[in-house]
């Protein structure tokens, strides 16, 4: 992809997609390459999401990053009826096509797919290291974009997706909202509950990864541990 222009990103942004800005979700990468080393062999099926942030084109120069009050980011639920991840909040986003010209395509053909939203009116920032899922023995590829022009979004297959929804960065970066989840088997992840959504796993790993880098985070109890399945039925979701 061609690198846009500082001047032509977003201010709130641009620590997001500076060279090594990669480095906050350093961790996650490395922790999902150990895991995928460990359990998969031979080439895994590769996937992109798009991790789409709304918001005014400047930024409030009184808040921690420039954070615009009406930044966004666009999430979507995954139907109960899905035999992989069902019921999970995620970004928009799937599996490669033949005919995709690379993840950038992929993440906007399938959101496009997903929530009906408008290709022309976003603008693709950076394309982020690929992180390892063992569930569904996928690479996905995270691709970050500004929407410089918001179209309307919508739940388009209701066997697919339960939910779109544009959920206010502001709450999902409220102390008050975040935690962290551990599975049975001691799987950990940053988590977020917003809206009758617990946001955790690979979705919720790249969200803490990109706050923190772009200087957005605030101070929040990392130390408060939550029950995964526990955290799950306070939202009326299973595993």
């Amino acid at each position: 992809m061609t690198t846009p222009a500082p001047s032509d990103i977003p201010p709130w942004l641009r620590r997001v997609v500076e060279p090594g800005s990669g480095d906050a979700s350093e961790t996650l990468s490395l922790a999902r390459a150990l895991r995928r080393a460990m359990t998969i062999k031979g080439e895994p099926r590769q996937a992109a999401v798009l991790v789409l942030f709304g918001g005014a084109l400047e930024g409030d120069p009184n808040t921690p990053g420039e954070l615009p009050a009406d930044a966004d980011v666009l999430l979507t639920q995954r139907a109960s009826t899905m035999r992989q991840h069902r019921g999970q909040v995620a970004f928009p986003g799937g599996e490669v096509d033949e005919g995709d010209t690379g993840p950038i395509d992929t993440a906007l053909r399938e959101a496009h797919e997903e929530t009906g939203l408008e290709r022309s009116g976003i603008e693709p920032l950076a394309v982020l290291p690929k992180l390892f899922v063992p569930p569904s023995r996928f690479d996905v590829t995270p691709v970050i974009a500004y929407w410089r022009t918001p179209s309307e979004v919508r739940v388009v297959n209701q066997s697919e997706t339960e939910r779109v929804v544009r959920v206010p960065l502001a709450e999902l970066l409220d102390p008050a909202n975040r935690f962290q989840v551990r599975g049975s088997l001691g799987y950990q992840s940053p988590a977020f509950q917003v809206d009758g959504l617990l946001v955790w796993g690979l979705t919720g790993g790249i969200l803490a990864g990109i706050f923190k880098a772009a200087g957005w985070e605030l101070e929040w109890d990392h130390n408060d541990v939550r029950d995964l399945e526990s955290s799950l039925a306070a939202v009326g979701m299973t595993l």
